[in-house]
């Protein structure tokens, strides 16, 4: 598999973004926010969904012309129609109000419609703990998803995740998680590698598990399984949730079968510390509280107990030392698409 800096692969995905049209503080966005994903392991939301962007301008599905629009406004919350314009350029606007906002009332709210796939979404609740906020965020895709509710067999449910960040004494504090067993994304990298997966994150009509991840691309009878194994009623419900929140609110839509998938209603709620609880005493808490977690004895097999985010931040020191390593099958997508483009990489 080639491998790259994270720079060097930054700059491809920017230049075959504005080679489909993209504008290019929008692509610059975009580039970041992809390329950001590989290097802390999520490859799933990483550069193997370029090639997924490209087509979905090509198809309508996302407008890089568009200008994300404000359409309420209120001193605690606020509700942006992005008129399908790509999701991290949407997202970032929606973290960035909120970032301004949430000083004057302590929390702020932020609703977005019509935005195109945002990628990770621990990427802006992160940004957010570091800038001294907790934050939750959550996202849906109206249409017919490709999870079964918990006691059926037919794919209804969206794969709905949430992310939540805190400031920690080490670094924020990230959970960053789907309802779903695991991320679509995943199956799909899986998939390109050729890479059977586990058992539990799919199953066909019958009930039966599947482990060959194409199945979940080309046999309609096969869906993805909600997060809890014989306890998946909590993760269908929290894909219900978060439909709700994210798309009944904002005004977007829920999963349904008569609705497009592809773009992604959103969620996202800042808190700022100073106005609950002085930093001071924040800060004591939560130093005192990750060493009580981390010091629990071993379970047999595990050498360290992780809090949320901390294999992400290894990873990050990691690949950004030793380089990015692509999937083949997704580098000769991302070659064929810059040379269909005419774009030199």
């Amino acid at each position: 598999m080639p491998r790259f800096p994270a720079d060097q692969l930054t700059t491809i995905v920017c230049d075959v973004l504005e080679g489909a049209g993209v504008r290019p503080e929008d692509a610059a966005v975009v580039a970041r926010e992809l390329v950001d994903a590989n290097l802390v392991g999520h490859d799933s939301h990483g550069v193997i969904r370029l090639v997924q962007y490209e087509k979905q301008i090509r198809d309508g599905v996302v407008d890089h012309t568009a200008d994300p629009e404000l359409v309420v406004d209120t001193p605690s919350l606020a509700l942006f129609d992005g008129h399908r314009q790509f999701g991290q350029v949407m997202a970032g606007q929606a973290l960035g109000l909120a970032a301004e906002r949430v000083e004057a009332q302590g929390t702020f709210t932020v609703f977005a419609r019509n935005s195109s796939h945002i990628g990770r979404l621990g990427s802006y609740t992160t940004r957010a703990a570091e800038m001294g906020y907790v934050a939750w965020m959550s996202v849906n895709s109206p249409g017919r998803g490709p999870v079964s509710p918990f006691g059926g067999v037919d794919p209804r449910l969206p794969t709905n995740p949430i992310s939540f960040a805190a400031p920690g004494p080490h670094g924020p504090i990230v959970l960053d998680m789907t309802s779903s067993v695991v991320a679509e994304g995943k199956v799909r990298v899986a998939y390109q590698r050729g890479d059977a997966i586990p058992e539990g994150w799919l199953a066909d009509e019958e009930g039966q598990p599947v482990t060959d991840p194409a199945r979940l691309y080309d046999d309609p009878t096969v869906t993805m399984l909600p997060l809890g194994g014989s306890s998946g009623f909590k993760g269908s419900g929290l894909a219900v949730a978060i439909d709700i929140l994210c798309g009944v609110l904002s005004g977007f839509g829920v999963a349904r079968e008569d609705m497009d998938l592809g773009n992604n209603g959103i969620w996202l709620y800042l808190v700022a510390i100073d106005a609950v609880s002085d930093r001071a005493t924040y800060d004591r808490w939560l130093e005192g509280y990750v060493d009580w977690i981390k010091s629990s004895r071993k379970a047999p097999g595990f050498d360290e107990i992780f809090m949320p985010g901390e294999i992400e931040q290894r990873r990050r020191v990691t690949r950004e030392r030793d380089g990015i390593m692509i999937a083949q099958p997704t580098w000769d997508q991302i070659m064929a698409l810059a040379n269909r483009l005419g774009v030199d990489v």
